[in-house]
């Protein structure tokens, strides 16, 4: 009979598990140092694995060559606990047995000496399910168990257990295991199994198993059986459900060359394709991720990577704020999927709004501030600096120098942006929302600002009026404020300001209110206008 993969390469040794190095190193020493204590519990979550240490302690207890961290596993005993019928070993599912009589009867039998083994070893799975009376009646035990007792418990959820029971055991969290773990210990199985697998197809498992050790071996059991045994990464994909990730390189390449034909031909033809956008703007935010990495910290980006290349290719092109308005908005687009009228439209949605608030120059902006400019780059700089030069009138004769500064646009600098604020002559909250901002673009008349996810607290109506009243009084630009977080409320905010002044306006205008002001001596109070 042909065993599956989860089962046939359960770990028998310590040394044979994977990405629980902390425990190990700490069950070792306590083994190889004869400091055992009566109960320990493992936590975590599914498939990482609390009942295989738990199976490697009751070996370790009972291996015939004595206690140790290197059980044997071809002693009688041994042997007997892997194929789970050794008679001192007893392991009960908390699941299906949580009443109280069921424990008493496990207990009653504890204080019976082992028929065959050093210890009886109590491995209890799922502990979180014993119902209270079942709890209260093994606290007793569970705290001064006779000399042969060892109790192993496991649970996935730790906080359900009382606190009466967790101060009798030394607990230890099984942690998650990383995709890249999983990725090799994926590959040195299939290489036993002598079946062919890509390294694309074994990363999207372990990156679907989600730190399950368990999961990834069902996956890759599932990838043979659906490849006809072979594991590739296109007929994984389609097993998955998952996005082809040469679909959201296309369309990140695409949003940095401000290409929206191209964006939104990739989006049609991944509708085509009936794919789950939910998990294409998931993948994009992966992407982003891992991106923001390679641009951060290059050295987290290993040469051995499917992607490897793709993800140095682009993390030259843009800038790290770029990377994080597009991850935010990707974020944003997600959780916002649902509200959506239907799923495509909520994807192109974030993808024209990464469109609309991405910088004009966001590849150049990934050079650094002491190279020269790309030359694309300079000549748009070139022209713009010369369409401000012929939108000024000439200086009149005698007119102060400072003066005519203060009074005519001028060329703006990114890197002038915190000498601009010394200059501006703000105070209170609206000079520190201005030290907190970012210059992000320069397009024609309009100057775009951007506010840090830390900082937003600071952009409130008032402060970005005032703040944006004083640039515009100096420079004669119009400037905007975008914060990544919030593009939503800063849309709203300025539609609601919209519609006030064209209120304020027409109450202005009106022939009855002006006939009212003129003859009557009345008074507008702008504070009391609403708008419809």
């Amino acid at each position: 009979m042909t065993l599956a993969l989860a089962r046939k390469w359960r770990p028998k040794s310590f040394t044979e598990l994977v990405g629980q190095e902390h425990v190990v190193r700490a069950l070792t020493n306590a083994l190889e140092q004869n400091r055992l204590h009566h109960a320990w519990l493992f936590t975590g979550t599914r498939g990482v694995g609390k009942t295989t240490l738990a199976r490697i302690v009751a070996k370790s207890l009972n291996c015939e060559k004595g206690t140790t961290a290197e059980p044997c596993g071809s002693c009688e005993s041994c042997v007997a606990i892997d194929a789970g019928r050794f008679v001192d070993v007893l392991e009960l599912d908390a699941a299906s047995n949580t009443q109280v009589d069921n424990m008493r009867e496990l207990l009653d039998n504890a204080l019976y000496a082992p028929t065959a083994g050093r210890f009886k070893v109590y491995i209890i799975d799922e502990v979180h399910m014993l119902s209270r009376s079942a709890f209260n009646a093994m606290l007793k035990t569970l705290e001064e168990p006779p000399a042969h007792v060892k109790f192993v418990l496991a649970t996935t959820d730790p906080q359900k257990v009382p606190v009466t029971v967790l101060s009798r055991c030394l607990q230890f969290n099984l942690k998650q295991i990383p995709p890249a773990q999983i990725r090799a210990q994926l590959r040195a199985i299939v290489d036993k199994e002598s079946v062919a697998a890509q390294d694309a197809a074994l990363a999207l498992l372990a990156r679907a198993a989600q730190g399950s050790m368990r999961d990834a071996l069902s996956l890759l059991d599932q990838a043979i059986a659906h490849g006809a045994g072979a594991v590739e990464e296109g007929p994984v994909r389609d097993m998955l459900g998952a996005v082809d990730r040469a679909y959201l390189v296309e369309i990140v390449q695409a949003l940095l060359e401000h290409d929206g034909v191209a964006v939104m031909s990739a989006a049609q033809r991944m509708a085509e394709r009936n794919l789950s956008f939910d998990a294409a703007l998931e993948e994009l935010a992966t992407l982003l991720h891992r991106l923001a990495l390679a641009k951060g910290v290059p050295a987290s980006l290993q040469e051995d990577d499917p992607d490897y290349d793709v993800l140095s290719s682009l993390a030259e092109r843009i800038d790290a704020e770029t990377v994080q308005l597009m991850y935010q908005i990707a974020l944003l687009g997600r959780r916002d999927l649902g509200l959506a009228p239907d799923e495509y439209a909520g994807f192109t949605m974030s993808l024209l709004r990464m469109l609309a608030f991405l910088p004009a120059d966001a590849q150049s902006m990934a050079t650094s501030t002491s190279e020269k400019r790309p030359p694309a780059v300079a000549a748009r700089k070139a022209v713009a600096e010369k369409a401000v030069r012929q939108a000024r009138p000439e200086k009149a004769q005698g007119a102060a120098p400072a003066a005519d500064a203060q009074a005519q646009p001028t060329a703006i600098e990114i890197s002038d942006w915190r000498a601009l604020v010394e200059a501006l002559k703000l105070g209170g909250m609206a000079r520190m929302l201005a030290d907190h901002c970012e210059l992000r673009s320069i397009e024609g008349s309009v100057v775009t600002l951007s506010v840090p996810e830390a900082h937003r607290h600071l952009s409130q109506p008032a402060y970005n009026d005032k703040l944006q009243s004083v640039l515009r009084e100096r420079f004669g630009k119009q400037f905007r404020l975008i914060e990544p977080a919030l593009v939503f409320a800063v849309l709203l905010g300025r539609e609601d300001k919209r519609r006030l002044d064209q209120a304020i306006e027409a109450i202005d205008t009106d022939p009855f209110v002006k006939d009212l002001v003129e003859n009557l001596d009345a008074k507008i109070i702008d504070d009391s206008i609403k708008p419809v």
